[in-house]
């Protein structure tokens, strides 16, 4: 048989570098906020974008800087826009260094002129809506506006108004955590004057103590709706981009939310959540929107737009953060990782959790194998294969997964069908609006519930139809080779699987051939990064992995640990090392002293990210990332509970502890981590697929 076209698209994403899309509104290379941009210059005097790259200006308004070289200090600089004198606009920040938050600009391209001491430099402003898009292509339709829906953190709805559609004006609002509560509520004071009683305090970085009082502010950026919060005191001074709030401890969290399932043709009615006592505790601002929560929006590249507006919008409001941590589970790693990989910047480390390295190689492919295998095993040749056996050709740690995963499979069918079995069903919405929308072969104009086909403007459409291009491919596969190899099935066993496993058409029925990938559609998943290439911006971006351990969950998960590791090995692949890449499995995730993991794993990111802030020597960024990397910073799992005794004044006394153990991790590896927490694999590796 063939190689797996898994192995061929492995193959091709090592020659490839993942920098630009084609579905995007310039032919320039796309790298966007956090490194500044400006041409070669010797003439003394540098201008540059903050808050985004200067081709990819949105809204209206940026944040520009002057530079000037220390002959030239302390200069007078003028500014002019498009020929208009806008000098008033420049905050000087020290005698080399001046910012102007500039607002007005027309659509399409604008042009920007500064001048010191005869010196000159022009800089090129395209500016887009703030309802974008700017990189991922023609909105898409239907997409139904849930502002009427979004609830505030403080239990408001934030579109009141009948006609409030997708845009609504930014609201501003405050809670504060309740000591009597434990919880965050409303701040209003009673008789506008009193503060309530049970407000609880915090101490900032500099070792103030502060009340813990929170600025949300809620808008709509990419059609998008967002939320920021920000530990600040509504007595003082309005936060800006050149005055601080006194609670903000000037670095930024960037979270999501999971899901991919009935993710498309909506706005959503969640963030991925900004309202995180640990983090806001410790003075982080959290930022976060709607199409970040993959189960709204399980589309990787419009997530990544979204991640360039929003920051924007946030560094034209209160400044450039120290770094950006994005941090997410599930869905949120795959929006982490990408738009680390595919737009170097924006992160400037990332923390995720059950991780997956992308939807279009990882999952995808796993769940189409599955709802095959389900289907064989259980329609095809019924009572042929063992439930071990099954499991042996599926890879999985339980057998269940198999039927499991084959339900997650709906992501890929746009075919909701009343009455089917759940491992064969698709057309997944959650929008009730649009249950009579939906694709069949009775409306064949019906939307498509799919993540091709919400990604259409990636993949483009199979001529003359209204379907997208599809990169999914079993042309090849050899199921369960391992397990024959292993002697868990027989050669009759092996044969007739391959026989007749068959594949899928557009719409996911079941036919006898097996499917193939359009060509056009697999080119473009590698070319624009829908397939983690892990050498590009991850090269240069510390990673924190961590993981609750799901392989052995009854019933079957989709969360297994191989994926974590699949990650890793691109990351090798590609740059020849995982230095930046750290996995612990088995903590506990929290922020309290009961479960102090995942506030652990926030501090020791912090430790990294400054170490490679502050280094002025190093020029590549990979390098310092290497060498920053704090020493505890380690692979570790954890043993829990563990049974000790220790002497304790006269006698013994028997605890309960758990075990930190720092060990490298490898797939199937050596060690009591990999006892404790075996890793599995899938239907393709089973197969001969590689790890990555």
């Amino acid at each position: 048989m063939q190689a797996s076209y898994v192995n061929q698209l492995s193959a091709l994403m090592l020659k490839l570098f993942l920098a630009t899309l084609m579905a995007c509104s310039t032919e320039e290379r796309i790298s966007t906020a956090g490194s500044n941009f400006s041409l070669e210059n010797d003439s003394g005097l540098d201008l540059y974008t903050v808050s985004t790259k200067p081709w990819l200006v949105t809204g209206g308004d940026v944040l520009v800087e002057v530079q000037l070289e220390e002959g030239m200090a302390g200069s007078t600089v003028t500014l002019e826009l498009n020929g208009i004198d806008v000098s008033d606009r420049l905050v000087r920040l020290n005698p080399q260094t001046l910012q102007a938050l500039l607002t007005g600009l027309s659509e399409g391209d604008n042009y920007l002129l500064a001048e010191a001491d005869q010196q000159q430099r022009q800089l090129r402003l395209t500016n887009y809506p703030i309802s974008g898009p700017i990189i991922s292509g023609p909105h898409e339709e239907p997409f139904y506006c849930q502002t009427s829906e979004f609830e505030k953190v403080t239990g408001e709805i934030f579109g009141t108004d009948p006609e409030s559609g997708c845009e609504v004006p930014v609201q501003i609002d405050y809670v504060y955590y309740s000591n009597d509560q434990q919880a965050f509520l409303p701040y209003e004071r009673t008789f506008g004057l009193l503060p309530p009683i049970d407000v609880a305090e915090l101490v900032t970085e500099g070792g103030e103590s502060r009340p813990f009082i929170v600025r949300v502010e809620t808008g709509v950026v990419n059609r998008a709706i967002y939320e920021i919060a920000m530990p600040h005191d509504p007595a003082d001074p309005e936060p800006g981009p050149w005055s601080r709030s006194a609670g903000w401890n000037g670095k930024l969290v960037y979270t999501h939310g999971g899901g991919c399932r009935s993710g498309w043709f909506q706005q959503g009615t969640a963030t991925g959540g900004v309202l995180r006592k640990g983090l806001l505790e410790r003075g982080y601002a959290l930022v976060s929107s709607t199409l970040n929560v993959f189960g709204q929006n399980c589309n990787d590249l419009l997530a990544s737009e979204t991640h360039i507006m929003v920051k924007e919008h946030f560094i034209e409001n209160f400044g450039e953060p120290q770094y950006t941590v994005a941090t997410g589970v599930s869905g949120g790693s795959y929006q982490s990782h990408q738009t680390a990989d595919n737009y170097p910047g924006i992160f400037d480390g990332i923390i995720v959790g059950l991780s997956f390295p992308d939807v279009t190689s990882s999952t995808s492919f796993t769940l189409s194998d599955s709802r095959l295998l389900n289907h064989y095993f259980v329609k095809t040749a019924p009572g042929t294969f063992s439930e071990g056996q099954q499991r042996a050709v599926a890879g999985f740690g339980v057998w269940g997964s198999i039927a499991n995963l084959a339900r997650g499979a709906a992501r890929l069918d746009p075919v909701f069908t009343p009455g089917s079995e759940p491992e064969e069903q698709g057309g997944e919405v959650s929008v009730a609006a649009l249950e009579d929308e939906r694709y069949s072969p009775t409306n064949e104009d019906g939307v498509r519930a799919t993540v091709y086909d919400h990604a259409v403007n990636v993949y483009g459409l199979v001529p003359e139809t209204s379907v997208a291009r599809r990169p999914l491919d079993n042309q090849g596969v050899q199921y369960g080779l391992a397990a024959l190899n292993n002697g868990e099935i027989s050669v009759r066993q092996f044969l007739d699987l391959n026989r007749d496993i068959g594949g899928f058409d557009r719409d996911m029925h079941h036919i006898s051939e097996r499917h193939r990938a359009d060509p056009e559609a697999a080119k473009r998943a590698i070319e624009s990064g829908r397939i983690l290439y892990g050498g590009a911006g991850l090269a240069s971006t510390p990673v924190i992995d961590y993981r609750t351990y799901m392989d052995a969950t009854e019933g079957g998960d989709i969360h297994m640990l191989v994926h974590q590791y699949s990650t890793r090995q691109r990351l090798a692949n590609a740059n020849g090392h995982t230095e930046n890449h750290v996995m612990q499995i088995g903590g506990r995730w929290g922020f309290t002293d009961q479960a102090p993991d995942l506030g652990e794993l926030f501090e020791q990111m912090d430790d990294w990210l400054i170490g490679i802030k502050n280094d002025n020597i190093e020029s590549d960024l990979a390098v310092k990332v290497r060498t920053h990397k704090p020493a505890r910073l380690t692979d570790a799992c954890w043993q829990e509970p563990k049974t000790f005794t220790q002497e304790a004044g006269e006698g013994n006394e028997v605890g309960v502890r758990r075990l930190r153990l720092e060990q490298p991790q490898s797939y199937r590896g050596s060690g009591e981590c990999s006892e404790l927490y075996q890793a599995f694999s899938t239907p393709r590796q089973v197969a001969g697929a590689s790890l990555a």
